[in-house]
Order: C-alpha cells, then sequence, then structure tokens
C-alpha cells in the first residue's frame, strides 16, 4: 500500500469546494498505481455464497441483470457486460487499505470498496447515486460521462432492480487510466463505459437517513423522559367550540414535543446507528477469549465498523451497533486502533494494567471487531 496512501489531493480545498458539491477529475491521483486485485481474483470472489456479486449486461436496447453466487461459465457472454462485487474490502486486506486514501473524512461514513469488471463496452448504464463515491481506476481505462443533478423525482426506465436513467444529459466526458480517480457527489449521474477490459475500485460512503437519525433520537429520549412529565395549558382561554383543537393548543402541543427532544443526551443513539454492520455486511464470529498473554498484536477485523465519542470524562466506544462507557482515560488507545486498526503487543499490555482495558479488549472481541494473531 505504500504506494497507495498519498493521494494526490489538497484536502481543504476538497473539503471546502468539492466534497458533496461538485464532481472532480483528480488525474494521476495515485501515480504508478498497481490493483491490488485483478479481474480472475474478482471472479473467484464472485462465486463464493457468502459475498454479493451481480452482472449486468445490455441486449437487445435493454438492461439484464443477474445475481451471484456464479459458475465459471456465466464469465463468458455474447454482449457486453459488467461484473460488481461488494464489499471487496471485507475479504481482501490490501483492498481495505484504499480506505487510507479518504482517512480524512470520518471512517463511519465509509460504506464498502466495491471493484467491478468490465468487457470491452461493458456498462451498468446512466445512473445516479445517493452517496458520495471515488471512482479509482484500476486495470484498462474507461470513459465516464457525467450529467445532471438528479433525485427522486428525476425519470427512470421500467425496471425492478435497476435504476437506469430515461433521460441523460452529458455535461463533462472523461476516459480515466489506472490511477486515476473521479469524485462524484451524491445525486451526480454518471455513465461509465470500459474501452478494453478493466476494473474500478468505487470508494462508496453511506449517510443516516435523517428518518432513522430522528427515530434513533426520540427513542433514546423517551427512555430518558419523566413519565410525570405531562402537557400543561397555564392561563388559557375559554372556547367556544368544545371540540375543537386550537392552532394555540397545537403549537403548545409541539413545543413541550420540542423542548423534550432538545434536552440533552449522550451520543449513543447517533454512534450505535452509524456503526451498525449493512446488508453487505458478513461478520464474523466472535474469537473466543484471546490469550492476550500470547497474542503479538490485535487487529481490527475488515468488516469491522468502529468509532468514540469523548464526552466528559469518559469515553463511548461503538462497535458493530453496540456501545459501552469507558474511562476517558482510554480515549488515546480507542483512536490509535481506529487510525491504525491494529494494537502491537506493548500498547495491549497497557490496556491489560487496568480493568476497563481489559473490559475495552473483551467488548471489541464480543462484538466481532477484533482478534488476535
Amino acid at each position: 500500500m505504500a504506494d497507495t496512501v498519498a493521494l494526490q489531493l489538497d484536502r481543504e480545498d476538497f473539503l471546502a469546494r468539492y466534497w458533496q458539491r461538485e464532481p472532480l477529475l483528480l488525474r494521476n491521483a495515485l501515480p504508478g498505481f498497481t490493483p491490488p486485485l485483478d479481474a480472475g481474483e474478482l471472479a473467484g470472489l464472485a462465486m463464493e455464497d457468502e459475498v454479493e456479486s451481480r452482472i449486468i449486461e445490455e441486449a437487445g436496447g435493454g438492461w439484464l441483470l443477474s445475481h451471484g453466487p456464479f459458475g465459471e461459465t456465466e464469465f463468458h457472454r455474447d454482449t457486453p457486460w459488467t461484473l460488481l462485487v461488494q464489499a471487496v474490502d471485507h475479504y481482501v486486506p490490501e483492498v481495505a487499505e484504499l480506505r487510507q486514501l479518504v482517512d480524512f473524512i470520518p471512517q463511519w461514513r465509509i460504506d464498502d470498496v466495491m471493484v467491478s469488471y468490465a468487457v470491452d463496452g461493458g456498462s451498468v448504464g446512466p445512473h445516479y447515486d445517493n452517496y458520495d463515491v471515488f471512482l479509482l481506476q484500476g486495470e484498462g481505462r474507461r470513459r465516464w460521462r457525467v450529467g445532471q443533478q438528479c433525485d427522486a423525482t428525476t425519470a427512470l426506465l421500467p425496471h425492478d432492480e435497476l435504476r437506469i436513467l430515461r433521460d441523460f444529459q452529458c455535461r463533462a466526458e472523461y476516459v480515466l487510466g489506472p490511477g486515476d480517480i473521479l469524485y462524484l457527489p451524491p445525486g451526480v449521474a454518471h455513465w461509465g463505459i470500459a474501452e478494453g477490459e478493466c476494473t474500478t475500485f468505487s470508494i462508496g460512503f453511506r449517510a443516516p437517513r435523517v428518518s432513522d437519525l430522528l427515530s434513533r433520537m426520540v427513542d433514546a429520549r423517551l427512555e430518558g423522559l419523566d413519565p410525570q412529565w405531562l402537557f400543561t395549558d397555564p392561563g388559557r382561554n375559554a372556547v367556544s367550540r368544545p371540540g375543537e383543537i386550537s392552532a394555540m393548543d397545537l403549537e403548545r402541543a409541539r413545543a413541550l414535543a420540542l423542548q423534550a427532544l432538545s434536552a440533552e443526551c449522550d451520543g449513543r443513539w447517533l454512534g450505535e446507528l452509524v456503526t451498525e454492520a449493512g446488508e453487505k455486511t458478513c461478520l464474523p464470529e466472535p474469537e473466543e477469549a484471546p490469550a492476550w498473554s500470547e497474542a503479538g498484536a490485535a487487529f481490527l477485523d475488515d468488516a469491522a465498523r468502529v468509532a468514540w465519542l469523548e464526552q466528559d470524562c469518559a469515553v463511548l466506544v461503538f462497535a458493530n451497533g453496540q456501545s459501552r462507557e469507558f474511562d476517558g482515560a482510554l480515549a488515546p488507545a480507542i483512536a490509535a486502533l481506529c487510525a491504525q486498526r491494529q494494537w502491537q503487543r506493548a500498547e495491549i499490555e497497557t490496556l491489560r494494567t487496568s480493568a476497563q482495558g481489559e473490559a475495552l479488549l473483551d467488548f471489541l472481541v464480543q462484538a466481532a471487531c477484533l482478534y488476535s494473531d
């Protein structure tokens, strides 16, 4: 990975001008980039039961979708086709390391690294996504056409599963070679077409739905509310229509509800939500009580989602949708684990000198996040 961590990008300028605003072509973003996975290895993954994979092909003026796992004969087709394999970073450590390229964005915002292979002319059609994505070109060349801003009202072609745009308005066009990156914010239409055989590594992000944020926040507040806190309306006027809910009643009820929501609560509701395993995640079984005294190091599983939040003198640690509070003195240790995705033996020994450190190790193991070598 030494040749891929130094992304040629002015991070502050990117965040100020492009992130969630405008597409950006990063020509030669990774000079001398050597893809960590080739087409044959990707096909091998697509033959595994636990791996989510699809093949999209254009035939007879329409788009066909097939779901894996695939057999070897299914990689021989007469029409242009594309193989897409989700969450390859959960299975191939070298692909997981590509996430370091965007380590200036919080880890909890990253979804997965999808890898695609296409034959000459292969495409998934003009479409848009609801998330940010960095499209890193691996082998070969792919022509990307960038189109209009889309939303839920944008017209699509009829299809049960694919979201192909009915009308694509090309506004820019680029041919990407190895090491080039195209960044696309949410909602921007795009259409990639392979020029010869090629692979693309898509570092995708995710964002929680506002409806989910509100639901989790409300649930958290309900747990802490006094059940004897009732609706009040001192100083109200007499009514002439007894069955009516007046505008003043409605506003009073709304104000009380907002007051209840605005009261402080810890960040568990957010941390647990954003570290929950996605549909594409295949979590390992928790390791049985590792012998830490014999371990050389401890590693975060590539599929693990871990985050942390400092509050007062404590640190809340979130692991695959679970949470636990620890002494704030452990914040540097959990920060180092998230940054390095491992603890060396000396760091493990330091943690084991305290009950809280031992508890942190156990929590991460039981959450199927941490394993020993």
